[in-house]
């Protein structure tokens, strides 16, 4: 048997900070197959600044998104940290609580709306599949209201989850206080050390329902 993995979301997904080869991507395919015992075939479909809101509108109209999604056993998903981001840069470098909020909750809808697509393309289907979401690490040590941003919508994420089709992998913790390890030069994505953490948090939630 052949299991097929697809991967959609932001430039984590897309491999940025990583050596080439060694995104969480990659890794974590080639730990499925190590755990499966069997060939997974994989699609990237990680795009380098993606939103919530624009992978929602994929999700819901993009023929090749759609397709890919449809026929995949394993689905992952990084999303959110740009959310962040455009809050933080739309008040000029700074936080703005109110922002952060209006961002936060736009971002639960759009997840829960790109869930709720996903498992729609999925019914009737015979194939087993699973869904696996990348937790928020915080771009923005420094500041408390980043850090708060990323716990709350950590926690929703987690609430979405249903035990095994839909999972979160705590990568927050694992890089809470290490940043200077787990963060690439420029102080935002993840090194190849943290793209290896992210592979790894992922690979210990399990494979059920596959395996």
């Amino acid at each position: 048997m052949v299991y097929h993995y697809t991967a959609v979301g932001d430039s984590l997904t897309f491999g940025i900070g990583a050596m080439p080869g060694s995104g969480f991507v990659p890794l974590y395919r080639r730990m499925s197959e190590i755990h499966l015992q069997q060939f997974v075939a994989y699609d990237n479909l990680g795009i380098n600044g993606l939103t919530s809101e624009e992978l929602y509108e994929r999700v819901m109209r993009d023929p090749r998104f759609r397709s890919r999604l449809k026929e995949a056993n394993i689905i992952t998903i990084s999303i959110g940290g740009n959310d962040l981001i455009r809050a933080v840069k739309s008040s000029g470098g700074h936080l703005d609580k109110s922002k952060l909020d209006i961002a936060l909750i736009r971002c639960q809808q759009n997840m829960s709306g790109s869930l709720g697509a996903i498992r729609k393309l999925k019914t009737g289907s015979r194939q087993p599949y699973m869904i696996r979401a990348v937790g928020l690490y915080n771009p923005y040590p420094s500041w408390g209201d980043a850090a708060e941003y990323v716990t709350r919508f950590n926690r929703y994420l987690i609430g979405l989850g249903d035990g095994g089709y839909f999972r979160v992998a705590d990568v927050y913790s694992r890089f809470l206080g290490r940043e200077q390890e787990m963060l690439s030069i420029d102080g935002v994505h993840p090194s190849t050390k943290g793209h290896r953490v992210i592979a790894e948090q992922l690979n210990q939630l399990g494979y059920k329902p596959l395996k």
